[in-house]
C-alpha cells in the first residue's frame, strides 16, 4: 500500500449552483483524499441576488484580503451564512483546507479560512477578491494569470474524471441499452454563452453529416445536451437523431437533470465535444482521449469584438485549444467537420497522460504545511 502524503485532514468544499464549479473542486478535493487520505465534506453557500448580492458580494467582499477572523465572520452573518448551522462540518480545526470555484462560493471560502485559521484554495480567478488573498489559486493557463508563488497554472479545467471507474460505471448506466458495436461515439454538446452561439440552424447544418457517418460505419451514438444548449435547440438534435437506428442514448438537459458524461466517456470509442464547453472538453481528454473539436458560431456583438480585441473571449479559448492540439489531446475538426475521417480509426483513445486534478492537488500537497506553521 502506498504511504500517504502529508496534507489537510479534511476538505470542506464551498458549492454554489453550477454543476460545472463543484466538478472542478471535486475532482481536486477526491486526489487529495486518495493522495493524503483527506476528509470530504460539501457546504452549499447561499446564493445572494440583486441589492444584497451587490453590497455584501460585491462590495463588502474586498474587505476579505484584509480582514481580521472577527470580521471574516461578520462578514458571513452579513452573507447569511451561520458557522454553528454547520459546525459538525467545521470542527476539523485549524488545519482544514476550504476549497471553492468560481466568483460566488470564493468568498464564502475565503472568508471561512480566516475565520477558523484554516488555509484557502481557489479554482479560477474570482471577479471580487482576486486570487492573492489565497493559500492556493489553480487558474488556468488560458486566463494568462500573473506568476506568483500561490498560483498554479492549468491546460484546461481540472475536473472529477477518474479513468479507472469509467468502465465500471458505463457498465452498470447502459446496462439496458448493451451490446454496443465496436465503434461508440459520444457527443457532448454545451450551448450558447457570452462568446458562442450553439443554434438550432447550427444543430441541422452540421449534425446531420454525424448521424450518416454513423450509420454507415455502424456505430453507436450516445449524445448529451448540457443546461446551456436551451430547449429549442435540444429540439433540433431531438429531430436530427431521435429516428436513427446509430442512436443508442439521447439525453436532452431541457428535460432531465441526470449527468450520463462520466458513463458515456467510460463506454467510447471517440468523443467529440462543442468548443464553448471547456470542461467537457477537459473532462474528455483526462478520461484519455483525442477530442473531436466542434466550432460552433460566434457572437459578433461590441462587447465580444472588446474582449477579443485585448485577448480575452474566443481569442483565449482558440490559444488554449491550439495548446492542446499541439499535445495531443484535441484534433480541431473545423467548421465543415469530416465525420467519416474522423470516425475511420478503430478509436480515438490516446496513451498521453492528461490528468489536471491529480496535478493540482499534488502541487497543493507539496506545499503544505502543519498550521502552527502557517504566516
Amino acid at each position: 500500500m502506498n504511504k500517504l502524503k502529508a496534507g489537510p485532514k479534511r476538505v470542506v468544499l464551498l458549492v454554489d449552483n453550477t454543476r460545472g464549479h463543484f466538478h472542478q473542486s471535486q475532482g481536486i478535493a477526491r486526489w487529495l483524499e486518495r493522495l493524503c487520505g483527506a476528509e470530504i465534506h460539501e457546504i452549499r453557500v447561499p446564493i445572494l441576488t440583486g441589492v444584497k448580492r451587490f453590497l455584501v458580494l460585491k462590495m463588502q467582499g474586498r474587505s476579505l484580503d484584509s480582514a481580521s477572523p472577527e470580521e471574516a465572520r461578520e462578514w458571513l452573518k452579513k452573507a447569511g451564512f451561520s458557522i454553528e448551522d454547520h459546525a459538525d462540518i467545521l470542527s476539523g480545526g485549524p488545519g482544514t483546507l476550504f476549497m471553492a470555484t468560481g466568483n460566488s462560493a470564493s468568498s464564502f471560502c475565503l472568508a471561512l479560512a480566516k475565520a477558523l485559521k484554516g488555509f484557502s484554495a481557489v479554482i479560477m480567478t474570482p471577479d471580487v477578491v482576486g486570487t492573492q488573498p489565497f493559500d492556493f489559486a489553480i487558474v488556468p493557463e488560458h486566463d494568462r494569470p500573473a506568476p506568483s508563488h500561490n498560483i498554479l497554472g492549468t491546460l484546461g479545467a481540472p475536473n472529477h474524471i477518474y479513468f479507472p471507474e469509467l468502465q465500471e460505471t458505463a457498465e452498470t448506466f447502459f446496462s439496458q441499452e448493451k451490446p454496443f458495436p465496436d465503434k461508440v461515439v459520444a457527443l457532448l454538446l454545451g450551448g450558447s454563452d457570452a462568446n458562442y452561439e450553439l443554434t438550432p440552424a447550427w444543430v441541422r447544418s452540421v449534425l446531420p453529416s454525424l448521424c450518416k457517418a454513423a450509420e454507415q460505419q455502424g456505430a453507436a451514438l450516445l449524445i448529451t445536451t448540457s443546461p446551456r444548449t436551451g430547449a429549442e435547440a435540444d429540439r433540433a438534435v431531438e429531430a436530427v437523431f431521435a429516428g436513427s437506428p446509430a442512436t443508442r442514448y439521447l439525453l436532452l438537459a431541457s428535460k432531465s437533470p441526470e449527468n450520463p458524461v462520466p458513463a458515456m466517456l467510460g463506454a467510447a470509442t471517440h468523443v467529440l465535444v462543442t468548443e464553448d464547453s471547456v470542461s467537457m472538453v477537459s473532462e474528455a481528454s483526462t478520461a484519455g482521449f483525442r477530442v473531436g473539436l466542434l466550432r460552433v458560431g460566434r457572437k459578433q456583438t461590441p462587447k465580444t469584438k472588446v474582449r477579443n480585441l485585448f485577448g480575452a473571449g474566443t481569442v483565449r479559448f482558440d490559444a488554449l485549444f491550439e495548446e492542446m492540439a499541439a499535445r495531443g489531446f484535441v484534433e480541431d475538426l473545423g467548421p465543415a467537420p469530416d465525420f467519416d475521417a474522423f470516425l475511420a480509426p478503430e478509436t480515438r483513445r490516446i496513451e498521453t497522460p492528461f490528468n489536471e486534478a491529480k496535478r493540482a492537488a499534488e502541487w497543493i500537497l507539496s506545499r503544505w504545511k502543519p498550521a502552527e506553521e502557517k504566516n
